[in-house]
């Protein structure tokens, strides 16, 4: 629940307040205008000469109907249907004709392939049918967690209309194109709320290109638009709700639960354990709501997932395919490496909430830890980008940095379809070879360790953080954590930022970038 404010029971007047000079307080966000990008962001300043230029000192903020939350989503409803018309080769023919000519179009989808490869052509329901091994090619049941399979399932039912297979095919891409439309309008408008003062942060979801190109790929946008909406609602002191989608985003996806991680650390510093239980209890509650009747009724169907996650081998993406391809052996192992390498990052993150000068953002954290779990994965697939797409809007909003790693991210998208079609071109060989693939993963990865560098540096030194640096605000999206005092800490240093150490003791208060306020 979130808390509400309650009316003064105490009769006596209260003291008069001295009066207050006009204008919004540094502090308060809810009356500050918003930051404009094009004050702080050469990037964007740039870019703003599109548009008319850069906004002036004259510039009046929600005076007009173009607001920064409609404009961002007219955004990105252009870019989605920019993504979907990139698919239009396949949705003609490629999908069904030739095993390369989705590949060669970068335009492949798992969505129309899975509408008969996993039964619901044929009518099955998800975790309660066994399906044919004439249709899955050996999957038993359903690989997906329970809320995706409820999303795939109420997609089936609205298919109706064809008049052949491959039409129903093309059907079910649409209106899986468009439910995941509405995830992506949740998700941007989460994005523009999440920092009440930092609307403009949300064209970096969507101007990016990998939600274009990855939204229609397959189903994580549903995961990736509740956990969003659970960010929200913890920034706005909301735990408990916050808790219940997070726990939502996880029946989709399992990768929402490593948010719980950062909140843990987080709340330890600040002393907040009543928000991190109830957010916990939250998350726990709704996951087993979702799945409790499934584990009960179909508990092969429902384990599915998690065995097929925990036995399938090293994978496209991978750290670990490029050692397997060029070592020319199983990597057999890359399950224990990935769990200890995750283990020791996830120590690391936890230091670094404990340690910096000042207690680092929820964002920042959170992206931390999902990159970490996308950079020791056996698999990364390409639409896992939308994993991280809201989380590095929030953790580092600087067009640059953004657009170095979307950049990298593009390389890979198109490198992993020419590899495809490489080899399965056969004696023809049109596509990326292997080790042009491996240059493609080398940059996926170094384009995300770089994004994470840059984060932590920010952690590290408070006045590089772009959301910290304008008016010496804490955690806007941190909700509870928002300006909350330290209680724990594992460094003498956490209560002076490092810039401040080298400075004489009389001049550390001016020169500090204080909790919630602005520089002095």
């Amino acid at each position: 629940m979130c808390p509400m404010t309650s009316a003064p029971t105490d009769r006596t007047p209260a003291p008069k307040q001295p009066r207050r000079p006009a204008g919004p307080s540094p502090t308060d966000e809810s009356a500050a205008p918003p930051v404009r990008p094009t004050d702080q962001d050469e990037v964007a300043a740039a870019a703003s000469e599109v548009a008319g230029g850069r906004a002036g000192r004259r510039a009046v903020h929600g005076t007009g109907w173009w607001t920064p939350l409609r404009t961002v989503l007219v955004a990105a409803l252009v870019m989605f249907l920019l993504g979907m018309f990139q698919k239009l080769p396949c949705l003609e023919g490629a999908w069904f004709s030739g095993q390369t000519a989705q590949y060669v179009h970068a335009c492949y989808s798992d969505i129309p392939h899975l509408y008969t490869g996993r039964g619901f052509a044929d009518g099955l329901i998800p975790y309660l049918d066994r399906i044919p091994d004439r249709v899955s090619g050996g999957m038993e049941y359903l690989e997906y967690p329970v809320l995706t399979g409820a999303f795939m399932q109420i997609a089936a039912f609205l298919t109706v209309g064809g008049d052949s297979l491959r039409q129903d095919q093309q059907i079910y891409w649409l209106v899986n194109a468009g439910m995941l439309l509405v995830c992506a309008v949740v998700l941007v408008v989460c994005a523009v709320r999440t920092h009440r003062n930092r609307p403009w942060d949300g064209m970096l979801v969507a101007l990016a290109p990998g939600l274009a190109l990855t939204a229609t790929v397959n189903w994580d946008l549903l995961a990736v638009a509740l956990t969003a909406l659970g960010m929200l609602l913890w920034s706005r002191s909301c735990p408990l709700a916050a808790g219940v989608l997070i726990g939502l985003a996880t029946a989709a996806k399992l990768y929402p639960v490593l948010l719980l991680g950062p909140l843990l650390v987080l709340c330890w510093r600040a002393g907040r354990w009543n928000a991190f239980a109830r957010a916990a209890g939250g998350t726990v509650a709704a996951w087993l709501v979702v799945n409790l009747p499934v584990m009960v009724l179909a508990p092969a169907g429902w384990a599915k997932f998690y065995a097929f996650s925990q036995e399938r081998p090293v994978d496209f993406g991978s750290l670990w395919l490029i050692i397997q391809q060029q070592t020319g052996r199983a990597f057999d192992e890359a399950n224990v490496y990935a769990i200890i390498l995750m283990a020791v990052g996830c120590a690391g993150i936890a230091a670094l909430a404990l340690c910096a000068p000042r207690r680092p953002r929820f964002a920042q954290l959170a992206f931390l830890v999902v990159a970490l779990f996308v950079l020791t994965n056996k698999v990364y697939s390409p639409q896992y980008v939308l994993w991280l797409i809201p989380l590095a809007a929030l953790a580092r909003p600087r067009w640059r940095d953004f657009l170095i790693w979307q950049s990298c991210e593009t390389l890979y998208y198109v490198g992993i379809w020419m590899y495809l079609a490489y080899t399965g071109s056969g004696d023809k060989h049109q596509g990326l070879p292997e080790d042009g693939y491996q240059l493609t993963i080398a940059a996926h990865l170094l384009g995300t360790l770089y994004l994470c560098a840059v984060i932590v540096r920010d952690a590290l030194r408070p006045e590089h953080d772009p959301v910290r640096s304008n008016d010496g605000s804490d955690d806007p999206g941190g909700g509870v954590l928002d300006r909350a005092p330290d209680a724990f800490t594992l460094s003498a240093f956490a209560r002076t930022p490092a810039h401040e150490r080298a400075l004489p003791t009389a001049n550390r208060t001016r020169h500090r970038v204080r909790w919630g306020a602005a520089r002095e």
